[in-house]
């Protein structure tokens, strides 16, 4: 397995009876255009490691009453980012994404990061799938000025964003378009992506199971990614690592379909030696690189 990363970022872990954050520390946050304040994003960031984290923890944890902590899981429940549980919250239901609007948005410096570290690997006059999804459309973004590219998609937004390149060649698959996130999916999108065969597939995922397993929400993406990865010679999977702490419940299939992994931290012990086992290439575009 090859690994590909540049300066490591360190985390810090979330105790009960650590030291909380300090001011200077949450000052330092940069601008969410969610609008959530630095305590908010944190608890978005502390919840996936523990599934379940109590309004009594998190208090301890941040040194504010719990009437604070309540306000902000209210918060972040309205949005869709949590889901409120008797004493706490957790993670978000396996039947259903997260708002497209808020996605846009979670993790976009990493998913950039991600985005510009695949471009850099896939070559002028190169031919690809790009898959459904707000990673892909930084992935498109990315590969916007480079030449001779014939790009297949059934993702409106990434059209749109490739389309202004005239040095490149867009085809968009037919079939329906979800009014949620102008994704394109159906039995007329399988058909279309089943008369290619391309260089590069990219696709993306809402999770990643610790066995492997690639999930997401809606059947019919599922199905489009998975005609996507039998009409590609290299397979290229782009998930930030928010991935691994989130539950979706349509299988698309497992790491063994990948060539290529690309994330922006080292993945859990027990995916590395899935990587290595199936002889899967990482590549970490960590901050600072």
């Amino acid at each position: 397995m090859e690994r590909e990363r540049t300066v490591p970022e360190q985390d810090k872990p979330f105790t009960t009876t650590g030291p909380s954050a300090t001011a200077g520390g949450l000052d330092a946050e940069r601008h969410d255009p969610l609008n959530l304040n630095p305590r908010q994003k944190r608890i978005l960031e502390l919840v996936p490691r523990q599934g379940f984290v109590s309004v009594e923890a998190l208090a301890r944890h941040f040194r504010v009453s719990a009437q604070t902590i309540r306000r902000d899981i209210n918060e972040l429940c309205d949005r869709a980012l949590l889901q409120r549980f008797h004493g706490g919250a957790g993670l978000m239901s396996s039947v259903e994404n997260i708002a497209y609007s808020s996605r846009q948005v979670m993790c976009l410096e990493e998913k950039a990061r991600i985005a510009h570290l695949i471009a850099g690997d896939i070559p002028d006059h190169a031919s690809l799938f790009i898959d459904i999804g707000t990673t892909s459309e930084e992935v498109a973004k990315a590969l916007k000025d480079h030449v001779g590219l014939r790009v297949i998609t059934n993702n409106f937004n990434v059209a749109a964003i490739l389309s202004g390149n005239p040095a490149q060649e867009v085809f968009i698959t037919g079939g329906l378009i979800r009014p949620t996130d102008l994704g394109i999916v159906g039995e007329a999108t399988e058909d279309f992506i089943g008369q290619f065969k391309v260089d590069f597939g990219v696709i993306t995922v809402s999770s990643i199971d610790e066995d492997g397993t690639l999930l997401d929400y809606d059947y019919r993406e599922v199905r489009a990614a998975q005609r996507i990865v039998q009409n590609s010679r290299r397979v290229v999977l782009a998930a930030d690592h928010s991935k691994f702490s989130r539950s979706a419940m349509v299988r698309l299939g497992d790491l063994s379909l990948v060539q290529d992994f690309y994330t922006d931290q080292e993945p859990p012990e027990n995916i590395i030696r899935l990587l290595e086992r199936y002889d899967v290439s990482l590549h970490i575009a960590e901050a600072g690189g």
